[in-house]
């Protein structure tokens, strides 16, 4: 009864259109896509471990898979690794891939010693694995002050990849506006895809921050062949509305990224963002159904 009590009052506090899981858009062609759950945040964060109705929601609008960001001493949203896959799978999507970042501090890279941080990943990758985790995606580091210091994080990087490859997962390194930036000359981004191993490391190249940082996704699509398994599909606020980001070009240059999987995400409220970007992608001509 308390639990049933917590979920109706949960539904009385979000928006009306989060409730109403209305059928308009199910003659929409039915796409494979991930949703990073940061979009939902603030809704998650009231629903605590109640949170089957947001993956319910989401699932009614079409997303087929999600991406965490909530990953905290062995949990996922409050849950244990089995519980939340079971419970994404019993939404009807599928666990997809998890952002954990759990960086190199400033002793560690001046010492370049690895051992304590790399004992923390190997509990984390086990605790993903339980969760069904495909990729595990670290969400991003300051810029290093100098290329001394940014190679080593990228030989920390490829450390990380191979202990995630030993347990048949797969790592990567998801981008902001700020990798675009010179460190010593190198923009950092460019200095990350040399000098990580393809094996180890792809990228998740966050499309919208790309912009924002000055270059053209297609451009590093060509310059790298291959090395962006996942990306974010994102904009200012919903999906095609900016006009900032050629959507068109980024999918019908997906082969040639190496794409695999793409994740949408809204920074914005979600309200009706999450649902309106995933209409926008399920009507796009250029969209494929799957990328696999």
């Amino acid at each position: 009864m308390k639990h049933t009590l917590s979920i109706l009052m949960l539904l009385v506090l979000l928006p009306t259109t989060f409730t109403a899981c209305g059928t308009k858009d199910n003659a929409l062609p039915k796409k494979e896509m991930a949703i990073q759950l940061y979009s939902m945040r603030d809704t998650l964060n009231r629903c605590g471990k109640n949170y089957m109705p947001v993956l319910e929601q989401l699932a009614s609008w079409g997303y087929t898979a999600v991406e965490a960001a909530n990953y905290n001493n062995g949990l996922f949203y409050g849950t244990t690794p089995e519980e939340f896959k079971a419970n994404v799978e019993k939404a009807g999507m599928k666990v997809l891939s998890s952002h954990i970042g759990h960086n190199l501090n400033g002793e560690e890279t001046a010492n370049h010693d690895f051992t304590a941080n790399l004992e923390w990943w190997k509990k984390c990758i086990a605790d993903h694995k339980k969760a069904g985790m495909k990729y595990i995606v670290n969400p991003g580091m300051g810029v290093p002050a100098t290329l001394a210091d940014l190679q080593t994080q990228c030989e920390f990087l490829n450390e990380v990849g191979k202990l995630c490859a030993a347990e048949g997962i797969k790592f990567g390194y998801h981008s902001h506006s700020h990798e675009f930036r010179r460190v010593e000359g190198k923009v950092m981004y460019d200095y990350m895809v040399e000098h990580t191993d393809p094996q180890y490391v792809f990228f998740e190249m966050d499309v919208y921050w790309a912009v924002v940082g000055g270059v053209a996704p297609v451009e590093y699509f060509k310059r790298y062949p291959g090395r962006f398994t996942l990306l974010h599909i994102k904009d200012l606020c919903t999906l095609g509305e900016s006009g900032m980001v050629g959507f068109d070009a980024i999918f019908n240059h997906a082969e040639e990224a190496g794409l695999k999987e793409y994740v949408v995400e809204v920074e914005c409220d979600p309200y009706p963002s999450v649902e309106e970007s995933a209409i926008y992608l399920r009507k796009a001509p250029y969209v494929k159904a799957s990328y696999k």
